[in-house]
């Protein structure tokens, strides 16, 4: 009796040949060029030092302004007065030059502390740029790689499929051998060869969805959208998470949440520069002016003066029509508003916390039925392949077998995708995905 090569080694032997032969994408390598190229994250990078840009002193209005100034005028004329006593001066082209530059500083001294809170304003801005680049990533890097996993789950299921058709081409030629002898009818040959193309179909079908998920992974990578590659075919599930710890992380590094807390920060420095309108403005002004002048006909033909200018204003807001009442009222109540925004953004991650972590358990748990599955169902397949090779089973109880093989793959496949789900979701809501 010859020697037959097992269907599960001769199919591990062309797999690896054909991953050696692409490249082969790691999720760490998928995360680092999400990083560098990710459309959405660039963007919020250059949003961020805009925020950065913007913490200045000066944008604060806390400096004084100095700008150099020059006029120059000249008039050319054809002039005729008369004079008290009836005297007539006429004069063509009457030449009337006026030339004036210097420079001139604008310092607000105070203006009701607005500019400190201004200052405090742009800090907090900057914070609140660095939470949103946060979450950016974080979303970005969770959906690359929900999807390199989903790539992973897909590659596994053709691999289920490669050995389920593998088998059933062995089944359509015992079945031709059998009906050959006379030990089969037609009808067996037949059933064998309509299932086979029905397991080809599926095969299209998987090898459809998983070209899109490729292209759909390049896209989230910002790179050439028919780049061909493998991904590593195994899925590992961090099994240790800890309801209690990732609650604690929630609330302390989700970026959303500590983006409704600078939102309320910035709404109470908003309420101190509304209630600086309340005390006086004093400002100062001082600069060094030039000013030349020359006329063709008049009392005075020729002028030069320079010096040193300065002095001091302040303005005081006695009444605007209560304004300043209601501006203050609008802006504690976007206070309150920000507090309640706190406490529902907290309740809302914190129970989406705790339903993906149930879910998580739930998969965690499904883990290793489903592995206890796929081998009993292995076991059962080499025994039904054994006995149909021999002809003391039906070809449905050889189908269902097979059937039940290749479910069980591809539920065991799922439970491994759907737990590593569940991890990436928990890890993003408490702010510590691995990136």
């Amino acid at each position: 009796m010859p020697y037959r090569i097992p269907i599960s080694s001769l199919f591990i032997v062309l797999n690896i040949f054909i991953i050696t032969a692409q490249e082969v994408l790691t999720i760490d390598e998928s995360v680092k060029l999400a990083l560098e190229n990710n459309f959405q994250i660039r963007t919020a990078k250059n949003d961020l030092k805009v925020d950065e840009y913007g913490v200045s002193l000066g944008y604060a209005g806390m400096l004084p302004s100095v700008q150099a100034n020059i006029t120059d005028n000249n008039r050319t004329t054809n002039l005729s007065q008369v004079r008290l006593d009836g005297t007539v001066q006429e004069l063509d082209n009457a030449v009337n030059n006026s030339l004036n530059y210097g420079v001139a500083l604008d310092w607000t001294l105070f203006d009701g502390l607005r500019m400190f809170a201004n200052y405090e304003q742009l800090k907090e801005n900057r914070k609140l740029g660095d939470a949103e680049l946060k979450q950016v990533i974080l979303t970005t890097v969770g959906e690359v790689m929900i999807t390199y996993y989903d790539l992973v789950q897909q590659q596994q299921q053709l691999t289920a499929l490669d050995s389920t058709i593998l088998i059933s081409k062995q089944r359509v030629e015992l079945a031709q051998n059998r009906f050959t002898i006379g030990k089969a009818s037609k009808l067996e040959v037949l059933n064998a060869q309509v299932d086979l193309n029905t397991d080809e179909t599926l095969m299209q079908r998987q090898k459809e969805q998983y070209a899109n998920t490729k292209i759909q992974l390049n896209q989230q990578l910002a790179r050439d959208l028919e780049t061909d590659f493998k991904v590593v075919p195994e899925i590992f599930v961090d099994e240790s998470l800890l309801l209690d710890e990732l609650q604690t992380m929630v609330l302390s590094q989700n970026p959303q949440l500590l983006a409704s807390q600078i939102n309320k920060r910035i709404s109470e420095l908003e309420l101190k520069q509304i209630k600086a309108a309340r005390l006086p403005t004093i400002t100062a002004t001082t600069g060094y002016i030039i000013s030349e002048s020359e006329s063709s006909l008049g009392f005075i033909t020729s002028s030069n003066s320079k010096g040193f200018s300065y002095g001091f204003g302040a303005t005081l807001n006695l009444f605007d029509g209560f304004t300043q009442n209601r501006d203050e009222k609008i802006v504690k109540l976007q206070i309150e508003n920000s507090e309640v925004a706190i406490a529902q953004r907290k309740q809302d991650l914190l129970a989406t916390l705790g339903t993906t972590y149930q879910t998580y358990l739930t998969n965690v748990s499904l883990i290793e039925l489903e592995g206890n599955n796929e081998a009993i169902a292995k076991e059962n397949l080499d025994i039904t392949v054994e006995k149909y090779r021999i002809g003391i089973i039906p070809t449905i109880e050889f189908r269902t077998a097979q059937l039940n093989y290749i479910n069980a793959k591809v539920r065991f496949s799922n439970a491994k995708f759907q737990a590593k789900l569940s991890e990436i979701i928990l890890k993003q809501l408490a702010g510590n995905l691995s990136i």
